[in-house]
């Protein structure tokens, strides 16, 4: 690692002062998947496109896809903190613990649309969780759109279906909720899934639709189920993160090209850029001659009933750390509601 480290400081010795002759600020982005991913291609490199034209080319990234500076994807935001990276894309449930407050938009059925509650969630983030971006600029804070549920052999249209099922959770939340409907939840990250499915060493998977063609599951699996109504099953908060240092050391007008694509509407314009992949998920599975269903609202209301107590435990546990879990809870769903309407 100490060699790594010289390596990496004689690398940026050698490049800094080329750079700074140009009179370019050069960002280093760094996130967990693959170049052809639609994260990359459709909001990573548009907003890196976008921060070089409004800087009139004093400012670009150098982005590394799929873990290119090492380590492993819960290692992402140490390494933005630690300056490794200067930016990165992350999901917060990787590092469960970190963000216990902002964790509140995970719980299950609480998220509606995902421009609407990625908006809440910038505003919530913004008034109430600033602390748990300690040494970092938070750039877009969102949710990704709905998680559905996608089986290898069982068809699954009631709570009793969910009985003991082996199912890939998300995230801390998200092993909650599933055991909460009976389910028996694996956590492991979505690298992992493709092959668990193939050896049955899961039965079905909680992801959103974008990650199906990547991974393959629409092969791997027959089944797939969509809660009914205005709200899903779950859904994982994302975050772009600078670190602050790196942020306060640039110019007044560079500072001014970040901040302008920054923020609630850039958390809204992300979230947006996922919508497509989505359907694109959901039309690989039908061209597979997959069976996909919609729970009907009925059938969901007892998942909410039986998913209660997750929520109430979180509020529980935030209180217990001195803060007024209740209160946290109240205000991240009332601006989802603000923005829904």
């Amino acid at each position: 690692m100490k060699v790594r480290s010289l390596a990496l400081g004689f690398a940026a010795a050698v490049f800094v002062p080329a750079a700074a002759q140009a009179g370019e600020v050069l960002l280093r982005v760094a996130h967990f998947l693959p170049p052809v991913s639609p994260a990359h291609t459709k909001f990573i490199v548009p907003w890196c496109d976008k921060i070089a034209a409004e800087s009139q080319g004093k400012m670009k990234c150098q982005i590394y896809p799929a873990m290119q500076l090492g380590g492993t994807p819960p290692q992402l935001l140490s390494q933005v903190r630690d300056g490794v990276a200067d930016i990165v894309w992350t999901l917060p449930g990787y590092t469960a613990g970190r963000f216990p407050v902002s964790e509140v938009f995970e719980l299950p059925f609480f998220t509606t649309g995902r421009e609407a509650s990625s908006r809440a969630l910038w505003d919530f983030v913004q008034g109430h969780a600033m602390s748990e971006f300690a040494g970092l600029k938070p750039l877009a804070t969102w949710v990704t759109g709905p998680y559905v549920l996608h089986f290898r052999d069982k068809e699954v249209n009631t709570l009793e279906d969910m009985k003991g099922l082996k199912v890939r959770a998300p995230s801390r939340l998200g092993t909650k909720l599933l055991a909460s409907l009976g389910a028996t939840p694996v956590g492991m990250p979505v690298p992992q899934m493709a092959e668990s499915l193939s050896k049955g060493v899961i039965e079905g998977a909680l992801v959103p639709w974008e990650v199906v063609p990547a991974t393959k599951t629409q092969e791997l699996t027959k089944f797939h189920a969509e809660a009914g109504g205005n709200h899903p099953l779950i859904a994982a908060t994302m975050i772009f993160v600078m670190n602050q240092k790196k942020y306060d050391s640039l110019p007044a007008e560079l500072k001014q090209v970040i901040d302008a694509n920054s923020g609630r509407e850039t958390s809204a314009w992300v979230s947006a850029q996922f919508t497509e992949p989505d359907e694109e998920g959901r039309k690989a599975a039908l061209a597979q001659g997959n069976t996909v269903k919609q729970i009907p609202v009925e059938e969901i209301a007892k998942w909410q009933a039986a998913a209660k107590p997750v929520a109430e435990e979180w509020i529980k546990e935030i209180s217990a750390k001195g803060l007024e879990g209740q209160k946290l809870h109240d205000a991240a769903a009332a601006l989802v509601n603000k923005y829904s309407k």
